[in-house]
This record gives structure tokens, C-alpha cells and sequence, in this order.
């Protein structure tokens, strides 16, 4: 199912911290930037973290959280739909780098349509990311 790559530009509170969380700890290639913003190669889309000093050096993105599946996912986020394995390996790694996770790595929509795997935490300026997979994405990625 190819698609064509996604371009978001979000809001960091310092775009060294950006490129350590981006690039160094989820493996995103650096691409063009100045001073103020950097693009990223994030799973073949482009995201472009764009500094926010208002943010302030400990500041946070606020989100709001809604159910689903008895677990408040915060919105907004963003993030892309891996393979399985690939899953099962960044949650693996995420683990080990002791991220703090908003929604721990598990099965959701288990035995429905639509299950899947899923995970959320935050970038360290608050932006809230989740990261999901299917056993087969071309029947259950739009399974109603």
C-alpha cells in the first residue's frame, strides 16, 4: 500500500534536544535546517521541528487526553504504522532507553477489527507520538 509521505511542522522547545530525540534515539536522518528549525526524515515522511522559545527551557506542548480502549490517548499526536516486527523492535529499544511512556507497548482492539499494536510517549517539548502496527495493515488498517 504505497502512500504518499506526510510533511507536519510542530513546535520544539529546543531544536538540539529535537535533533537528539529525532534523530539519535528514533534513527530520523537529518535533512535541511537553519537555526530555528530542522527537517527530519521520519519513516519516510518529512517532519520539521520548528523552535518555539516561548516553549521555555522546561516547558511542555499541553494535550488533551480522550478514551479509547480504557486508556486516555492524547491528542494531539502523530506517528506513523510500522510492521510488526519493526514495531516489536522500536518498542524493544524504547524499553531499554527507558522511555516514559503516556500508553505502554500493547494490543489494542484485541480480537476486533482493527486490533493492533500500539504505543504513545513524548518528545521532550510534550509533542505526543504513537506508533502502531497490524498483523495484516491491508485488511486492518481501515477495518470498521
Amino acid at each position: 500500500m504505497p502512500l504518499d509521505p506526510f510533511h507536519l511542522a510542530f513546535q520544539v522547545r529546543d531544536i538540539s534536544e529535537a535533533r537528539k530525540f529525532y534523530g539519535e534515539l528514533l534513527g530520523c536522518s537529518e535533512g535541511r535546517s537553519s537555526e530555528s528549525w530542522v527537517d527530519f526524515n521520519f519513516f519516510g515522511h518529512q517532519v520539521v521541528c520548528h523552535l518555539n522559545p516561548g516553549i521555555g527551557p522546561a516547558g511542555k506542548i499541553s494535550s488533551h487526553a480522550n478514551p479509547v480502549d480504557g486508556h486516555g490517548v492524547p491528542v494531539p499526536h502523530f506517528g506513523v504504522v510500522l510492521s510488526m516486527d519493526r514495531w516489536k523492535s522500536l518498542a524493544e529499544k524504547l524499553r531499554a532507553k527507558e522511555i516514559e511512556f503516556v500508553i505502554e507497548p500493547y494490543i489494542r482492539f484485541e480480537g476486533q477489527p482493527g486490533e493492533q499494536a500500539t504505543m504513545f510517549f513524548l518528545d521532550p517539548s510534550g509533542n505526543a507520538l504513537e506508533f502502531k502496527a497490524f498483523h495484516d495493515i491491508e485488511t486492518q488498517l481501515f477495518a470498521t
